[in-house]
């Protein structure tokens, strides 16, 4: 119980920190616009989840940006660049705490899963600073070679990337408790079991649960299970780390499809009643 009450606790600091990269925009300025709450943005970031959980290609992205836009009567293009600079912010936060973890880790003992673990995050940095850089230089020369439309598709995308960015010691500092609470539950889940492992570990390999969850596989299935039980086996018993893995996914992926499900029903259950409310004539 103490696992999942800290998995579900962290999407409230998750959903923190996207309104608040979404307000570091300055683009809801037009009449009726308005960034949702954090009630909200955590509910959606959670049926973003559970649709990820049950289909290809991590679509539960782009449908969050696209209820994101919705509920904040906004574009879909800057709401989905909030998402993209979520998830920079998610990668830069995640190799500090890698390069931290993986130091005290092998103090002790050498581990190539880590070290590759490490290299591929370090990896995923590159390529999205890189990507930053050419969206901040290039972005709008090449946009104008986009049709109109495109164009203004394209301009509203980069500043909901570029524009969210702000505010560093903020979104950084709510994204590394969310990843906590994600370590927290990891460390629950082993205590639950009667197990001991590392403590150094722990951030390994709930980060590396992260890292292999974006696979473009339903949650990440058939990738995150074999990766998570590689990474436990550096310190501990198979059978062991089949016992954590099969506990942890239970809570990070079945219980993302009841939970994340119902929400998801709820929503569209009150959005069709209100539609049809507004349908009704008045008497």
């Amino acid at each position: 119980m103490a696992a999942i009450g800290t998995y579900y606790a962290s999407f409230w600091f998750r959903g923190m920190r996207w309104q608040l990269l979404a307000r570091n925009t300055g683009a809801l300025t037009q009449e009726g616009s308005r960034v949702p709450s954090v009630p909200k943005a955590s509910q959606l970031i959670l049926i973003g989840w559970f649709v990820n959980s049950i289909m290809w290609l991590r679509l539960g992205d782009a449908y969050r940006a696209y209820l994101f836009a919705q509920h904040s009567k906004s574009s879909f293009s800057w709401s989905l660049g909030t998402i993209v600079a979520e998830r920079i912010v998610d990668i830069a936060t995640m190799l500090v705490i890698l390069v931290a973890s993986i130091a005290a880790f092998t103090l002790t003992k050498q581990s190539t899963a880590a070290n590759l673990l490490l290299v591929a995050a370090v990896a995923i940095v590159a390529v999205s600073a890189t990507l930053l850089l050419a969206m901040r230089f290039y972005g709008q020369r090449l946009a104008q070679l986009l049709p109109k439309r495109m164009e203004a598709a394209y301009n509203n995308f980069q500043q909901g990337t570029l524009g969210s960015i702000k505010q560093i010691p903020g979104v950084f500092t709510l994204g590394l408790i969310g990843w906590a609470l994600e370590v927290g539950r990891l460390y629950f889940v082993v205590a639950a079991l009667g197990l001991d492992a590392p403590f150094a570990l722990l951030p390994i390999v709930a980060l590396g649960h992260a890292l292999l969850s974006t696979v473009p596989t339903p949650g990440g299935v058939g990738v995150v299970e074999p990766g998570l039980v590689g990474l436990l086996l550096i310190s501990m018993d198979r059978s062991d780390a089949i016992s954590i893995t099969l506990v942890d996914r239970t809570i990070t992926y079945l219980s993302i499809i009841g939970v994340g499900g119902l929400i998801f029903l709820i929503l569209h259950m009150t959005k069709s009643e209100r539609d049809s409310q507004k349908l009704t004539p008045f008497s």
